[in-house]
């Protein structure tokens, strides 16, 4: 098919879809806008997840939550919907005012609020029973002391908006959470039926704002071209909304779609309805293919030279090519063409977003946890793909994993000292799967020759390259945090997931971080290829120590998931494990069920873990036998359970870390 001449230049929005996160934008777009504008595209970007959260959450959002609400029987209305519509008038006068304290405009509130006497407190309040101090009468005094009044308020607004979420999702949209709007239509389904469903359904309120804002969009930026960046299933649901929405008023706007959620779960697309939303599905670094099909909007590339970029092909296409039936089928076009190499990318912008509404928001009283949720992050990368890349669990095939490649540190200060004159803010999270420690060890240098004061955290491997000298030297050029991949503490699993580490070289390492006085947080996993019972209650005692001799701040632990891009799940052979067979895919394929021969009940096991490492994040528990924290899940879950298992005591040396600390100290 020849291109046809477009007379018009190609005016680009990159979109930002519900939901991601709320005090920062997430960087998709920032990228992808920089890289544009430096090939001379006009280019712009829009965060609608803020919006929507934004547009709803006013005193008239709430009156029209509140209409919705009232339409509900008694029997339908949750406790939280009740407390809603029983106070809310207080709700209504206070939603303003609460949302500018959070985005940094009235710091004065910070004293009503923090004294309890502001804000409504609905259920989510409730949490706060677990912090009762009975000899202060303040249930957060242990957290925030007679100061820190701005955090304390943060931490009751936060709430406060926790309580209103959970309204929107009762009385609004069932699908609603913050971060994870309508996850389940789109992870790890394998026909688009879930969401063809979804999409054709009468609008909520939710889906009325939406479609507001995205023709309130399309209206400012008059684009010919849309790129919808989906990085999680979570953001899937609205992202198709919007393109329907824009298709309905607007048809002869192109719509493409990608970012994570494409590059990892859509690589075996064949389902043509979803072409009925958008016109071009990219795969990978989106750099490259959006080159190509800018080339081919403006009449200069055919679409069968587009670059990893799935596309719709007509009854009418298929049957001059090749005399086929009248099915209309998805084609991949993978022309083959070199990426856009790291170091010509282009500095990311951050114009057009609005960084000053962005909500800092406080929902766990660890100072390394909160940084997920708190404060407005530069977000950008110190090298493309992993440069370990061996990580049985890792979706190691995919090019934003395998394809490594680094930039200078002269350029990437560069970069970092144009994004602070352009934002006016010198904290950075540095996004990478795992920063390598060369780089990292230049970049410092080069920020403390230059003089660049910045507060930058990032993720690791916790290796041994990290030594305690090179902790002090990235301590002294801004990093305040690292996050890094514990997963199983298990020297047994680590080394069959081929992580490279052992957990007494992760001790060594993170407390050589926490003595420079930069937090750590340890990624953890349970659930791995042959995780016995007495693995996971030695992992949690080597987690215990960790927090116990100030190795780590915080922690995480997550349910493995096999996935068909991983080493697991190419050769599960090797890790003993049979793969259950996935039904016919014609959209998402990522997650794949497997038998693992242990029989172990993980799912009972991680309510003990969660529980445990949400204890020991606030210094709670540190003293117990870690058989208590499971032990306590099998009382509470005893009805739901059949068979009763027995928990068996730790294996783990009571001073193994310490020991491994001392074995670090005596070599210094």
């Amino acid at each position: 098919m020849k291109p046809k001449p477009n007379p018009n230049p190609i005016r680009v929005l990159s979109v930002i879809p519900p939901m991601t996160q709320l005090n920062t934008p997430y960087p998709s777009t920032a990228y992808l806008t920089g890289f544009l504008r430096s090939r001379g595209v006009t280019a712009f970007q829009e965060d609608l997840a803020l919006k929507l959260v934004l547009t709803l959450f006013t005193s008239q959002g709430l009156e029209d939550v509140k209409a919705r609400a009232l339409q509900l029987s008694e029997a339908q209305r949750s406790a939280s919907v009740n407390f809603f519509l029983d106070f809310f008038q207080r709700y209504v006068h206070t939603i303003q005012p609460t949302i500018a304290f959070l985005q940094g405009k009235d710091s004065t509130l910070s004293h009503r609020i923090a004294g309890r006497g502001f804000l409504p407190e609905g259920p989510r309040f409730a949490a706060l029973d677990a912090y009762d101090d009975s000899e202060s009468g303040d249930p957060l005094s242990w957290a925030f002391g007679a100061l820190g009044q701005q955090d304390r308020a943060r931490h009751l607004a936060t709430l406060y908006l926790n309580d209103l979420a959970d309204v929107l999702r009762d009385a609004v949209d069932s699908r609603f959470e913050f971060v994870r709007y309508g996850e389940s239509l789109a992870g790890s389904q394998a026909t688009f039926e879930p969401l063809a469903k979804a999409l054709a359904a009468p609008l909520t309120l939710m889906d009325e704002t939406l479609q507001t804002l995205t023709l309130q969009a399309i209206d400012k930026h008059q684009p010919s071209l849309v790129l919808l960046s989906v990085p999680f299933p979570g953001a899937v649901y609205a992202a198709f909304r919007i393109a329907q929405s824009i298709k309905q008023q607007h048809p002869h706007i192109h719509i493409a779609l990608g970012g994570g959620f494409v590059n990892t779960e859509l690589r075996e697309l064949t389902e043509p309805r979803v072409f009925d939303y958008v016109d071009f599905v990219t795969l990978d670094s989106g750099e490259r293919p959006l080159l190509a099909l800018l080339e081919h909007l403006e009449g200069k590339r055919s679409a069968s030279r587009l670059v990893r970029t799935y596309i719709r092909q007509s009854a009418d296409e298929l049957q001059a090519v090749n005399n086929a039936t009248k099915s209309q089928r998805v084609q991949l076009i993978n022309w083959s063409e070199p990426d856009v190499p790291f170091e010509e990318v282009g500095t990311a912008t951050w114009d057009g977003l609005p960084l000053q509404d962005y909500l800092s928001l406080l929902d766990m009283l660890n100072p390394m946890h909160r940084l997920w949720s708190d404060g407005r992050w530069n977000k950008l990368t110190v090298a493309h793909g992993c440069y370990w890349k061996k990580c049985s669990f890792c979706d190691v095939s995919l090019d934003y994993i395998s394809r490594y490649e680094t930039a200078s540190a002269t350029l990437l200060v560069d970069r970092i000292e144009q994004i602070v004159k352009e934002t006016g803010q010198t904290g950075f999270h540095f996004v990478d799967e795992a920063a390598p420690p060369k780089a990292l060890k230049a970049l410092a240098e080069e920020l403390i020759r230059r003089n660049v004061h910045i507060s930058w955290w990032g993720n690791i491997r916790f290796e041994k390259t990290f030594t305690p000298e090179l902790s002090e030297l990235l301590a002294e050029s801004g990093c305040i945090a690292m996050s890094g991949g514990l997963e199983v503490a298990s020297d047994r699993l680590l080394t069959l997931m081929k992580k490279g580490v052992t957990v007494e070289q992760v001790a060594q390492v993170t407390k050589g971080f926490s003595e420079a006085g930069i937090l750590v947080h340890a990624y953890l996993m349970y659930g791995f290829p042959t995780q016995t019972i007495q693995d996971t209650v030695d992992a949690l005692e080597y987690v215990r120590q960790l927090f116990e001799n100030g190795c780590i701040q915080s922690g995480f632990f997550h349910r493995f998931a096999c996935t068909v891009h991983s080493p697991v799940g190419l050769n599960p052979k090797e890790y003993g494990i049979e793969l259950v067979p996935l039904p016919p895919v014609s959209f998402g394929k990522n997650d794949i069920g497997f038998n693992d021969p242990t029989g172990v009940d993980h799912d009972l096991l991680g309510l003990g873990l969660k529980k445990a490492i949400y204890n020991f994040m606030h210094g709670i528990g540190l003293e117990q036998d870690v058989r208590t924290w499971f032990q306590d899940a099998l009382n509470e879950h005893a009805h739901e359970k059949s068979t009763a298992f027995k928990i068996p005591k730790s294996s783990v040396s009571k001073r193994k870390i310490e020991q491994a600390l001392q074995s670090l100290q005596s070599k210094a």
